[in-house]
């Protein structure tokens, strides 16, 4: 079974970054952009299509629970106002 890499991995092939951060800051601004004009409802749509879109590149069921468990990790269980 493969481990869940927790270490920044974003970039592309052969491109050499200025700052370990830069295609971090690239992905969040990609997605950010990606939301733009959604409704909540919409949002959140193409949230859950992105992450079973992502979770099939991965296809390691062993990798998807462990970031399944790392995502849920310090998340609370008391329900949220609003």
């Amino acid at each position: 079974m493969s481990e869940l890499n927790t270490q920044p991995n974003l970039g592309l092939p052969g491109v050499r970054y200025r700052h370990a951060y830069a295609p971090g800051d690239e992905f969040y601004e990609m997605l950010i952009e990606a939301h733009r004009g959604l409704g909540d409802e919409a949002s959140e749509l193409m949230n859950a299509r992105l992450v079973l879109l992502l979770a099939n590149h991965v296809g390691d069921l062993g990798v998807l629970r462990q970031a399944i468990a790392a995502a849920r990790a310090g998340i609370s269980m008391e329900p949220q106002d609003g």
